[in-house]
């Protein structure tokens, strides 16, 4: 775990996500072929219009791509898959729930990337749910 004195930097997330992705197991890394991440501190306009959200706040992450169970070797060039990361939702959602920073970033990262194999908001709940119940 990491203390930090100031507010995390889009650099510090980018390091603790590549850290946390890093941790995650072969089986599951070498499955998300090219992805790109990025950290940015606010998701921008035309995302925030597409998603129809009020606020900037209430985007910690997103995938943009096209999913993995939606790909075929038939298109000609499906553009590149991409893991944005938001960084002052992320500063707020943890000074407000007092969540360890490092194992946000990695639900937030996990979550998006569980987006890249095609599961949906409510596949990922159910998960998490049965996990939680299995504990």
């Amino acid at each position: 775990m990491t203390q930090f004195t100031l507010p995390p930097s889009l650099d510090d997330i980018e390091a603790i996500a590549n850290r946390q992705l890093a941790e995650l197991p072969d089986t599951f890394r070498r499955h998300l072929g090219d992805i790109l991440f990025r950290v940015q501190d606010f998701p921008d306009q035309e995302t925030l219009d597409a998603l129809e959200l009020e606020s900037p706040f209430d985007l910690m992450g997103l995938y943009h791509g096209v999913d993995m169970s939606r790909k075929s070797v038939a298109d000609p060039a499906p553009g590149i898959d991409m893991i944005y990361l938001y960084r002052r939702p992320l500063l707020d959602y943890w000074c407000e729930e007092e969540e360890d920073f490092e194992h946000l970033v990695r639900h937030v990262l996990i979550h998006e990337i569980g987006h890249h194999f095609g599961l949906s908001d409510d596949d990922m709940h159910a998960i998490e749910d049965a996990a939680e119940d299995a504990q």
